[in-house]
This record gives structure tokens, C-alpha cells and sequence, in this order.
């Protein structure tokens, strides 16, 4: 993966670069993850919110109190709704980026799943990634 990566938004107002390499994906399957992104789970790749910037663009905030009680700012585009990232209260250097914005994401690898106990049944988990049934353990 190179040394930075594009992305952007389906309508293509919002386009941002990041400084670094990505390579882990998080999928989140918490039910506010859910309704966030439409789908079984949210897909995440954690990364420090100075390597983020935007080239075009500026998302829009909602503030949710997620399933686990923390406040989790949701950034996304104001004209065709596709999630950008999310920010924790709590920890303002970290963002996750919704890998699913990215120009490529080719070399990036699935590597847990988190609040795997409001997984639906029909989202298959792949029983070789590391599972947690809520957050992952912090170290």
C-alpha cells in the first residue's frame, strides 16, 4: 500500500488524502454501526486525525451516543449521506475511516471484529479474525 491514499464521497463533493499506509480493517457490528452504514457492519481503519486531511469538501457532524455509552462524533457528506468517519469523544487524535470511501483498498486486510454479540445472522465473520463481543480490549 503506498505511503498516502485517497478517498472521497459517492457524489464526490467531499475527497480527503491520508499521510500513511493502511493496511488493518475493524468491522464494527454494533447496532448503531448498523444503521449508520445501511449494512451488516461498519468497516473501519483506524488512523491518527492529523494524517487526515480534505482536498474538497467538509463533512457534516452528528453526535451519537453509541451502544457502548460513549459520545462517537459521525462525520459524513450533507449531500449524498456516505459515512466518512467517525471520532471518539474520548480520544480526538484517533478517527476511523470508512474504508468503503477509499479510491483502493486492495491490500488492506480484515484483521477483528468488534460488538460481535449484535452481529446479525446473516453477516458472515470470517473465524480466522480476532472477535470481541463488545469494544476490543484495551491494553
Amino acid at each position: 500500500m503506498p505511503d498516502s491514499i485517497a478517498g472521497g464521497c459517492l457524489c464526490g463533493k467531499i475527497r480527503y488524502t491520508v499521510s500513511q499506509a493502511l493496511q488493518n480493517i475493524v468491522a464494527c457490528h454494533c447496532t448503531h454501526c448498523q444503521k449508520a452504514s445501511g449494512a451488516g457492519a461498519s468497516h473501519n481503519a483506524p488512523v491518527p486525525f492529523d494524517a487526515l486531511s480534505f482536498t474538497s469538501g467538509q463533512p457534516k457532524l452528528y453526535e451519537d451516543t453509541a451502544q457502548s455509552g460513549n459520545i462517537l462524533k459521525r462525520f459524513f457528506c450533507g449531500d449524498c449521506g456516505s459515512p466518512i468517519y467517525s471520532q471518539r469523544e474520548k480520544t480526538p487524535e484517533m478517527v476511523v475511516l470508512k474504508v468503503g470511501t477509499l479510491d483502493n483498498s486492495d491490500d488492506m486486510k480484515l484483521i477483528m471484529n468488534i460488538w460481535t454479540n449484535s452481529a446479525r445472522p446473516w453477516m458472515p465473520i470470517d473465524p480466522a479474525t480476532a472477535c470481541h463481543p463488545e469494544n476490543r480490549p484495551v491494553k
